[in-house]
């Protein structure tokens, strides 16, 4: 099930912890940060038919460029945790490895109010 919160109300110095187990069967999934569907600051999508870690930023509904981790270290079936750091410049998502993928805040925004996670992550929990 997908999940979709407009009310976040994330800023600079906040770490939200997701929490979920990811499907057995699934391509992959998404998280993703920002003002609303059209405007993401940060989408993270890793990809198991791939074995990539997709990041990137969503302007006007635009697709911006895109940034690949080939540090996959979680797989299907799995529970995983993951610790996403908002800071003035960027993101940085911990892995349940402790690998760190950060990626630059390029719409310098100050308030992230929108989150939606959507795909093969059933969330558990998720806390801000």
């Amino acid at each position: 099930g997908n999940i979709e919160i407009l009310n976040l109300d994330m800023k600079p110095g906040n770490t939200l912890k997701v929490k979920g187990k990811i499907s057995a069967d699934t391509v992959g999934f998404s998280i993703n940060l920002g003002c609303s569907s059209r405007d993401l600051a940060l989408h993270f999508n890793p990809r198991f038919n791939e074995s990539v870690i997709v990041c990137n930023s969503k302007c006007s509904d635009s697709w911006q460029t895109e940034h690949r981790d080939r540090h996959l270290s979680f797989f299907r079936g799995s529970t995983v945790k993951f610790f996403i750091e908002m800071l003035s410049d960027k993101f940085r998502v911990r892995l349940p490895d402790g690998h760190e993928v950060c990626f630059p805040n390029r719409h310098s925004y100050h308030k992230i109010n929108y989150i939606s996670i959507v795909g093969g992550l059933k969330v558990i929990s998720l806390k801000l």
